[in-house]
This record gives structure tokens, sequence and C-alpha cells, in this order.
């Protein structure tokens, strides 16, 4: 490897275990965090890229009981699925779909299990780098060092690692041991969530950098600017779910029939209009999830 970026230390080793202690000492306890059944921590990894944890927890009970393993999940219809998510108000429902497909691949092209790489992983439907690394982390031990916006935001505080994709990778990549993504991984990403948020509380959640954290030292806690998620109420995404919801209860639906349904200040020729609903209709056809029939007045189905 090159120089160490930033202030990472050449030999990682107090960091890591002083991380893993704290970790292991206390943290807090989500459901997808006491399995290590490859299919139950990708539904949890799905869910939760846009609801909040406090949320998934429910829905993804809900969902293992009713679809308990990728063979059940496989064999169910997918407007069943979908309306699953939409109920849930978990986020785009191409998620759910490529979910159910990921599912089908598992059964017909993996004879039943998870590939255990990340890169196996990558394979299903809708599993990219990040998913199918935590994937590969959690179930199997088997993972790299992960890096989402909390990771770097620790990154750059504690060991002043320049805000670059590259540089957040090789530290990350540096610091984390050999064979103990699972551990690993959980605990950074709990350092990123409880210790050092955007707001940081250094003392308060006991973190165990402190005594190496660049940011600790200065008092200067700014870091690379993190998205927010757009709120969910009134948003492309509501509207695309009431729309799933709608077809689902009447299977099919002219324009204007389906419009004041998706939206009550629905009108044909305005703002939230015909061309409006067009719209959500062909993002939801492109995603494979509605059918559109233009010959006469438009018509639209969920796709079956």
């Amino acid at each position: 490897m090159s120089e160490s970026p930033g202030t990472v230390p050449e030999d990682p080793s107090a960091v890591q275990r002083a991380l893993v202690e704290w970790y292991e000492a206390d943290h807090r306890s989500f459901p997808w965090r006491e399995t290590t059944d490859p299919y139950e921590i990708l539904v949890s990894e799905v869910m939760s890229q846009q609801t909040q944890l406090s949320r998934v927890e429910t829905a993804w009970a809900e969902f293992l009981d009713r679809w308990p393993t990728a063979t059940e999940l496989a064999a169910a219809d997918r407007s069943d699925v979908v309306a699953f998510w939409t109920d849930h108000s978990l986020g785009y429902n191409n998620r759910a779909k490529y979910l159910h497909e990921a599912a089908g691949q598992v059964v017909e092209e993996f004879d039943g299990e998870f590939p255990e790489t990340p890169e196996g992983l990558q394979e299903l439907q809708g599993v990219g780098p990040y998913t199918a690394n935590a994937v590969a982390s959690f179930a199997f031990n088997n993972g790299d060092a992960v890096v989402d916006t909390n990771v770097k935001r620790v990154l750059y505080r504690a060991f002043d690692v320049p805000d670059d994709d590259a540089a957040f990778e090789d530290a990350a990549a540096r610091l984390m041991p050999e064979g103990e993504s699972r551990v690993w991984n959980n605990a950074i990403m709990e350092l990123g969530g409880v210790a050092c948020e955007k707001t940081p509380s250094c003392d308060e959640a006991g973190c165990p950098w402190r005594e190496w954290c660049r940011a600790y030292e200065t008092g200067d806690f700014t870091a690379p600017d993190v998205p927010t998620q757009p709120s969910f109420e009134g948003s492309r995404r509501q509207m695309r779910g009431r729309v799933i919801s709608t077809l689902k209860e009447y299977d099919e639906l002219e324009l204007d029939e389906l419009g004041p349904r998706v939206r009550v200040d629905y009108a044909p020729e305005g703002e939230y209009g015909r061309e409006w609903l067009r719209g959500l209709l062909a993002d939801l056809a492109d995603d494979g999830l509605v059918d559109v029939d233009d010959e006469g007045d438009t018509v639209a189905r969920l796709r079956r």
C-alpha cells in the first residue's frame, strides 16, 4: 500500500482494539445484528436504504413473517411484495421488485444458496457494491471495509482523511482487521451513528477514538456534507406508492379515475393533472410495475 492517508496510524492495532471493545461492551440492538442468515440481512439492507431504522424493525419482522425464506419470496406474487413495500412506506417500489427478482435468482440460479462474496452477491438483481459488501460482511464475515456517509465522517474527523472517495476507501481498508468484517463494519458504523453524528457526542458516548482523534484535539468538527433524505410526505416516491396501492385495489383505471385517488387536488388540465400522472406511470412502467394502454382512453393496470 501507499503512504497512509491523513493521520491513519501505520500500526492500527490499538485503534482497532479500542473500537471493537467499545462496540462489544454496548451497542444498539437491532434484530438483523442477531442473525447471519443472508436472506434476512439482505432484506434489512434493502429496507434500510431509505427508511429510518425504527420503522425498518417493524417492517422487517412483518416481511419475514410473511415470506420467511428466499424460496417463499420468490414464489410470491410480485404485486403483493410491492404492495407491502408501499403500505410500509419503504421508499422506491422498484426496490421491492428487485428484491423479489433477487430471491428468484437465488432459487433458480444458485440452487437456493446465496453467493458468499461481494462480487458474487452483485450478480443478484438490484444488489449494488455497498449492499453486496454488507451482506458478505454480516452473513459470511467475508466482506471489505464498508464506506458509507457515517464512516466517511468518522475518518475525516478522526484521522484527517481527505474528502476523496479513494482516500476514504484506502483508510477504511487499512483500519479493518483482516478477516473481521462482521464486527468491524458493525462497530465503525455504530461509532458514526451514536458518537460521531453531525453534532458529535464524544464524551457522552464514550468515543473510543478520542485519544487519536484530530477533531477532538482541535475542536474542529467540520465534515463532508452529508445529503439529507427529502421529505416523504408529498414526494414523488409517495405518489408512486399511491398509484400502486390504488391499482392493487381497482386492478385497472382510466387516468381521470386514477388521478383523484392519488392526489385530492388532481385536476386533468392542472399542475397535478394528466401530464403529471402520465409521468408517474411512465416511471412505473420503466420499472416493470405497471402497464399503460393508450388506445382510446388511457388505462393503467398493475403488471402481472
